[in-house]
């Protein structure tokens, strides 16, 4: 029998690597950007067409190559950041197992230009599915630019399973941010098909936070210091009343290396313990320093998994820096006794001798008793109460009032305008009683009352049955949210004045991404500049709602149910609509409200059951009532 184990060709074997090390462009541009940084560089741009599927450039102004290396950086384990085994436990750099540039050299047409400073010419470099088509020297800046175009160009299937173009930027943008906010002190831009979506000038951490996620961000963010034997901790957290509803804005770095750790995650929401709503999770961006000999970061190609020696002791010390942190600058308010004395040195001091007292002027003769006898009071009308008096200026004090005649034609028309408003009172107090009357039929017809704000019971022939208000709302808006959009049906209430939104870059590409299905729910939105939206209009049922905070939140519940329930598109946008619009427990509801949610919930297909899966309705019938009075 033939030997049949044999050496996989380097393309093939290249593939499979890139597999593991290129799963979509967002893979990609983080291998890429990376690699500048380990160059050295402080100026960075990324460009990017159609999400990156047709182009991504990267072009920066680090230590540059020579000819040999430029060629040698698409081998397989080819890396200049280690030369033996124990330099995997001294890592300092982002990358270096060697496997990336070859592994997007399979799968995509890539052309490298770079020159190191010393030399006059550097060198150009064109590979296509790991074979090299041309090298030779090129007049080039400084530094190294990085062309990968028509990625899994070679390799179908791969290109096949990418998603929309607004999906695969949102990826990118997640992780872009990574990387800026591990390297501020590096000026970094990114530009898609022509537009700047960031540009981030060099500066410290907190500038860069505010920069990436937005203004607003400025006063939320806690400091959090800690300095022990162990490691060393810096960074910030987000004040608890800020915690959004969906994970996202959560980054921990090692060594400036961002990673993925359940068990640190613990430690940070332990210390907001019964300081979050529900629900929430806070946003922190905080920077672990440790002995590269204690962690192990060869663990997972991605290099977003790390092992530590001592993981109980890290997760101690940040959970009390964090609980800490907040007691210190969010939770404990503090008075600042030197603040308050500064405002004494606001007041202008002066010489005793200069300082004058307030005069008073008084007239003694003067009567407020003696000034003309006024007609009887005769109850004045508002449009006379401003005419009938009229100034006289007289030798007096303060002046004094008289009142101006009358004409006669004043007294018919005052009487009209009395009889007038007694024959609105009339009309009013018939609508009162007409409304009470209809509220009288109605009660008669179907018995209902209010819980504490929160339950609706109804009395029924065996007994009674409690609705959960909130739970009842939500049943009605989704199934009606469903039906406009799959009917394309939403009705749409213009606002007077139209408001424009700013959200952070990856929530506007997925605004983008869902813009067609919003605008079938009722919103009139339109895009308006870098990251902004005008709001011109929202569903009908929601004319009372603010258009940032709508957006916000339905944005918010999307990516949340997108994260923990995997809904396709539509029911994702009904259930976070619903469940956003729905009238909230504790809101007080009239009779005709009452019955109008009730006729509309038992309307609906699935009444008993909410959006959560639990009952909406809780029936009791009268054996179960007398059998709690008989026991």
């Amino acid at each position: 029998m033939p030997d049949i184990i044999q050496l996989l060709p380097d393309s093939v074997a290249n593939q499979i690597a890139a597999g593991e090390v290129v799963q979509r462009p967002a893979s990609a541009v983080k291998e890429l950007i990376e690699n500048a940084i380990d160059a050295g560089a402080d100026k960075i741009q990324l460009i990017l067409k159609d999400a990156g599927k047709s182009l991504i450039q990267v072009i920066d102004n680090g230590c540059g190559m020579s000819m040999t290396d430029a060629r040698m950086c698409f081998e397989r384990h080819a890396t200049s950041k280690i030369r033996k085994a124990d330099d995997l436990f001294a890592i300092r750099t982002m990358g270096f197992r060697g496997e990336a540039m070859a592994s997007i050299a399979a799968i995509a047409q890539v052309e490298l230009k770079s020159r190191r400073h010393e030399d006059e010419l550097g060198t150009c470099i064109t590979i296509e599915g790991s074979e090299v088509i041309s090298q030779e020297p090129c007049a080039t800046a400084t530094g190294t630019s990085i062309s990968v175009k028509n990625l899994f160009y070679n390799t179908p299937a791969r290109r096949n399973f990418l998603k929309s173009n607004p999906v695969e930027m949102r990826h990118i943008i997640d992780e872009f941010q990574r990387v800026a906010l591990a390297n501020p002190q590096v000026f970094l831009t990114l530009h898609h098909d022509g537009q700047e979506v960031y540009h981030l000038p060099a500066s410290g951490l907190k500038q860069r936070i505010v920069h990436l996620l937005g203004n607003n961000y400025n006063q939320r963010l806690v400091p959090v210091e800690e300095d022990t034997t162990i490691i060393k901790l810096h960074g910030f957290v987000g004040k608890p009343e800020f915690a959004r509803r969906t994970r996202g804005e959560q980054f921990f770095f090692v060594n400036n290396r961002f990673i993925r750790d359940a068990y640190l995650n613990h430690a940070v929401l332990t210390a907001f313990e019964e300081l979050l709503p529900e629900d929430s999770f806070p946003l922190y961006v905080l920077f672990i320093d440790i002995d590269p000999a204690k962690i192990d970061i060869n663990v997972h190609p991605t290099k977003t998994e790390i092992k530590y020696q001592d993981e109980k002791a890290i997760y101690a010390i940040i959970r009390s820096a964090v609980k800490r942190a907040l007691g210190k600058y969010n939770i404990t308010p503090t008075i600042d006794f030197d603040q308050e004395n500064s405002i004494g040195h606001l007041i202008t001091e002066k010489p005793l001798g200069e300082i004058v007292p307030p005069t008073i002027t008084v007239n003694p003769d003067f009567n407020p008793f003696a000034s003309e006898v006024r007609q009887p009071a005769r109850e004045e009308h508002p449009f006379l109460r401003d005419s009938n008096l009229t100034r006289s200026n007289g030798n007096g004090g303060g002046g004094s009032y008289r009142q101006a005649p009358i004409p006669q034609n004043w007294d018919t028309l005052y009487q009209i305008s009395k009889r007038e408003q007694a024959v609105q009172q009339d009309l009013h107090t018939e609508q009162l009683i007409s409304v009470n009357e209809q509220d009288v039929n109605k009660a008669s017809e179907r018995q209902l009352f209010q819980v504490h704000n929160r339950f609706i019971l109804s009395q029924i022939k065996s007994g009674f049955m409690l609705i959960n208000q909130q739970a009842a709302h939500e049943r009605v808006l989704y199934e009606r949210f469903l039906q406009q959009l799959e009917s394309h049906s939403g009705t749409s209430q213009q606002s007077l004045f139209p408001q424009s939104v700013t959200l952070n870059s990856s929530d506007f590409e997925l605004l983008r991404e869902l813009l067609p299905d919003i605008k079938s729910l009722g919103f009139d939105i339109r895009e308006f500049g870098k990251n902004t939206v005008v709001v011109e209009g929202i569903p009908a049922d929601l004319n009372n709602a603010s258009e940032h905070e709508l957006l916000e939140h339905l944005l918010e519940g999307f990516k949340n149910n997108q994260a923990v329930l995997k809904l396709n598109k539509r029911d994702n946008l009904a259930r976070s609509l619903a469940r956003n619009a729905a009238i909230k427990a504790g809101t007080k509801l009239s009779l005709e409200e009452m019955n109008l949610l009730i006729d509309q919930l038992f309307a609906c297909q699935m009444p008993n059951v909410a959006l959560n899966g639990k009952p909406v309705i809780s029936t009791f019938t009268m054996n179960e009532i007398l059998e709690r009075f008989e026991k």
